[in-house]
């Protein structure tokens, strides 16, 4: 019998497979970065085809690493990058355009002209998402108006679309030949084409961004068998699928309302498990589906996506030069004991959650002579913690649920300067896990449900343990005074671009 679960985790920057056994803890592991394609301000891509090369290698070189072959595999999960958009001829499987990444706001003069008429919440009810450039309905109508015989192709049922998990089961069930097209409902529930009740393609959204529904995959849940593998090996069951932040969440075993976790990657992604119906948002937040098993109800999130975290660390290595390595910025931050009065806004392709504000610019703001780079650094620590805050904030405010703890995982979790800030700032203990790999291990819990390798949640909660736990050790005045500085800095921010530029 088999004894091991895998799980696809395509990223921003990168493609892993993982596996692992029944304790949740990893066997093997191999990944593979992919380029970031800028072909002008404010434009973000990936090559699909990269992608999905990337995939197939690091499947094959995780099981050699390991010694293992395809029949050590009780199945298979997938997560992804959500709201990363493409479309590809059904017949030979080539991408029509590269993928337009989440980050992408080429689309925001589209945003805009359907914000004009009701507002950015004029389909908020429905989806539960604001309008913004980020999610994938409005990069596929910029796709459809812009490649050349895209929306005809579309209409007569040649051109298909899906986000990358769609992408990499078409691939990996044969593509042209037979390829399932299908994808769940977390990755559905960032289209902003799917109502969040019925979960399903909702005609008046597809009419009113003039998608033809040809192209679009069929909705499954996110836990269930949907078919099997036919490359890069044969006949391992695909029977989970999971958007990245949705399988964090599962991964971290918040299966009761209330529980929230934090990915901090490339940018932050906080979620809280909200039960069986959805919570609309007053607050900055989206509604977005949790999970849902086979065979059982929907359970919902509301979700606070921040778009620029690790990145800019990235940022200050890449462009400023500051430091050599990422993992530099904490002993640089260590070097003064605060940050100088010194603010730094990461706005670089507007704000997102509880924002949403397309034209804000990134700033750093307070700046003296006595600053110096070290001060600059631990802003830059400081501006993780502190947008996680204000996401934190409004899911209390929306559900009126008092967060008790912070379930913390992704890259920047081994920052032990950030994450004390994080505790200190919130006033409540962050916590990290023994498995910090949670995106990649929800999608192996999601498929080892479906299969049986885990007989249910309650299983995976035993599995969860924690590694560290930081409590809060901050003067509640101190915390005031920073907190309000932040926000004065956030609202200087605020429509530094406009339409015109």
């Amino acid at each position: 019998m088999s004894q091991l679960i895998g799980a696809i985790d395509q990223g921003t920057t990168s493609s892993r497979f993982i596996v692992f056994d029944g304790a949740g803890r990893i066997v093997t592991c191999r990944q593979r970065e992919h380029a970031q394609i800028y072909p002008r301000p404010g434009h973000v891509e990936h090559d699909p085809a990269e992608i999905w090369r990337n995939v197939q290698a690091v499947m094959r070189e995780a099981l050699d690493a390991a010694g293992l072959t395809p029949r050590d595999l009780l199945s298979i999960g997938i997560t992804n990058q959500r709201e990363t958009t493409l479309i590809w001829d059904r017949r030979t499987g080539a991408p029509l355009h590269n993928a337009l990444v989440w980050q992408d706001t080429r689309n925001d003069r589209l945003v805009a002209e359907y914000a004009r008429e009701s507002g950015r919440d004029r389909y908020r009810a429905l989806t539960g998402l604001p309008l913004a450039s980020y999610f994938s309905g409005l990069k596929l109508r910029w796709l459809l108006d812009h490649v050349a015989g895209a929306r005809e192709r579309a209409e007569a049922g040649d051109v298909l679309f899906g986000n990358i998990d769609t992408w990499l089961v078409w691939n990996l069930t044969g593509g042209p030949e037979g390829g399932l097209h299908l994808t769940d409902v977390t990755n559905a529930s960032r289209t902003q084409l799917m109502a969040l009740e019925t979960l399903a393609w909702d005609d008046g959204m597809l009419s009113a961004f003039g998608i033809p529904r040809a192209m679009l995959p069929a909705i499954v849940s996110s836990s269930q068998v949907y078919g099997e593998t036919r490359v890069p090996f044969a006949g391992v069951p695909i029977a989970g699928i999971l958007g990245d932040q949705q399988a964090a969440l599962f991964g971290q075993t918040c299966f009761r309302p209330g529980e929230a976790k934090n990915t901090y990657g490339t940018g932050c992604f906080a979620l809280m498990n909200t039960g069986g119906t959805p919570v609309p948002s007053t607050s900055g937040l989206v509604t977005t589906v949790a999970y849902k098993l086979d065979g059982e109800p929907a359970v919902y999130a509301l979700e606070g996506s921040i778009a620029i975290t690790g990145a800019l660390v990235q940022w200050l290595r890449d462009n400023l030069g500051l430091i050599r390595d990422s993992a530099e910025v904490e002993h640089l931050a260590a070097t003064v004991t605060d940050n100088g009065d010194v603010y730094f806004v990461p706005a670089f392709s507007g704000l997102y959650a509880p924002h949403w504000n397309e034209g804000a610019r990134g700033l750093i703001i307070g700046l003296t002579r006595y600053a110096n780079k070290g001060h600059i650094a631990r802003a830059c620590l400081e501006a993780t913690a502190f947008q996680t805050r204000e996401v934190l904030e409004a899911m209390e405010a929306d559900s009126g649920i008092r967060v008790r703890e912070l379930r913390s995982d992704g890259g920047m979790v081994a920052n032990v300067t950030l994450m004390q800030f994080q505790a200190d700032i919130l006033d409540v203990p962050v916590v990290r896990p023994v498995v910090t790999e949670t995106t990649a291990l929800g999608a192996a819990y999601a498929a080892g449900l479906a299969t049986g390798y885990w007989a249910s949640p309650d299983d995976l909660v035993r599995n969860w343990g924690v590694d560290r736990r930081w409590s809060p050790d901050m003067d509640a005045d101190q915390r005031r005074r920073i907190v309000s500085a932040w926000g004065r800095a956030v609202k200087r921010s605020f429509d530094w671009a406009t339409q015109e530029d």
